[in-house]
């Protein structure tokens, strides 16, 4: 223990001694070091915003039924209870999911689609909450804005049907709970729960509704069918597989899978070019450190040998450039970190808003700098283990011939 102390100490002495030499070999790392966590930082932000601005979009994530199907309440609950699911909700036909608003505020009537909607919406991910039973509903802000409407303001919906030869027309008073944000819909669109889109597909095929007083036909119906839905996947890794699925059942479905892909491929071809890079950058360094350390070995023969003379041994000896490397490989990770915070801070504050892009577009998060200092520090060793198997066959006898 005592001479691996002393090993310590006179490396870290020779190291500051010969303080020019050993601030080059850390600038050389560092510019070898520091493009590479530029790249890797742009790689990194530049696809991370992609996938983000992928994720967080529910559309990119959505699966369209194309076309009427019969879908049984058994098979929503099936895919409800997949881990690749976010949500599912059954969809009524189009002509029966619509309702007219009118509000106290505004002049005119206005056709609305009517959205089910439940917990875990993505569509709604930001509200607190969501609509139940059949007086309660969340408005788009664009019919919002129209009905000059906002949140616990009450609004008149009305149904119309042709039902036994009359025109008939029923009216629900609605509590307005929320106001979803411009970017989820630009259309007329309210969200309710399932109950009431389902009493309003019942009212319009001329079904009474028991639970709001609407009159008609009683149901006869054992099982109800519906004609579509409304699927979102849990992530957009999943899209593919399900769309996949649901075609090989006879569902004809579609969604964004080419802008999925295109960013999937944006990320692998960067991430093999990266590496590419990298692995340039290391063999080339590891041979630049190795020569040197090789060459410094031999400068330092007389040094060395005298330390075999005063009784270190081989493996301890080994330990001499294996230190040095190593403060050669921290000092460099550490100016390679303060030239990449700067550049990045110069990436994002000028590029960025000459892109137009919202998110920065070069960031990397901290374990990605311990990453780097892992690997640095594993590259350093293995290049000076050369060195330091040269520096142990040293004989002391080489530093008597010299006195």
């Amino acid at each position: 223990m005592n001479q691996f102390n002393k090993i310590i100490s006179l490396s870290f002495r020779d190291y500051s001694h010969e303080w020019r030499m050993s601030g080059c070999f850390v600038l050389a790392l560092a510019s070898v070091l520091a493009p590479m966590m530029i790249l890797f930082g742009l790689k990194f932000g530049i696809v991370s915003s992609m996938i983000t601005g992928l994720i967080e979009n529910p559309s990119n994530r959505e699966i369209r039924a194309v076309g009427s199907g019969r879908y049984e309440q058994t098979w929503f609950d099936e895919y409800a209870g997949r881990k690749d699911i976010a949500f599912i909700i059954p969809k009524t036909r189009s002509l029966a999911a619509t309702i007219q608003l009118k509000s106290d505020k505004a002049g005119r009537i206005y056709s609305t689609e009517l959205f089910a909607t439940a917990a875990n919406d993505p569509l709604l991910k930001d509200l607190e909450t969501k609509p139940q039973g059949f007086y309660q509903v969340i408005l788009s802000d664009t019919i919002a804005n129209k009905l000059n409407i906002e949140q616990g303001d009450r609004i008149d919906g009305s149904l119309v049907r042709q039902f036994k030869g009359k025109r008939e027309r029923v009216h629900i008073d609605l509590q307005v709970i929320d106001v979803a944000p411009a970017h989820v819909m630009s259309r007329n669109v309210a969200f309710v729960s399932l109950d009431l889109l389902l009493a309003t597909e019942s009212f319009k095929d001329g079904r009474a509704v028991a639970e709001l007083n609407w009159s008609g036909n009683v149901n006869t119906e054992a099982l109800r069918v519906y004609p579509s839905f409304r699927m979102y996947a849990r992530s957009i890794g999943n899209v593919e597989k399900l769309v996949n699925e649901l075609e090989q059942e006879g569902i004809n479905v579609k969604a964004n899978i080419a802008e999925i892909k295109t960013v999937q491929s944006i990320d692998q071809n960067l991430s093999i070019i990266f590496w590419i890079i990298a692995c340039v950058g290391a063999v080339g360094f590891s041979f630049s450190l190795g020569a040197s350390l090789w060459a410094n070995v031999d400068r330092k023969r007389k040094e060395l040998s005298i330390l075999r003379l005063v009784g270190f041994q081989g493996g301890k000896i080994i330990l001499f450039p294996v230190l040095q490397s190593m403060y050669t490989g921290l000092l460099g990770w550490l100016l390679a970190v303060l030239i990449y915070l700067v550049a990045e801070q110069t990436i994002n504050q000028l590029l960025a808003p000459n892109l137009e892009i919202e998110q920065v577009i070069c960031y990397l998060l901290p374990q990605h700098f311990f990453w780097a200092l892992g690997l640095t520090m594993f590259v350093a060793a293995t290049a000076a283990i050369l060195g330091g198997i040269r520096a142990s066959r040293i004989e002391p006898s080489d530093g008597l011939r010299d006195i």
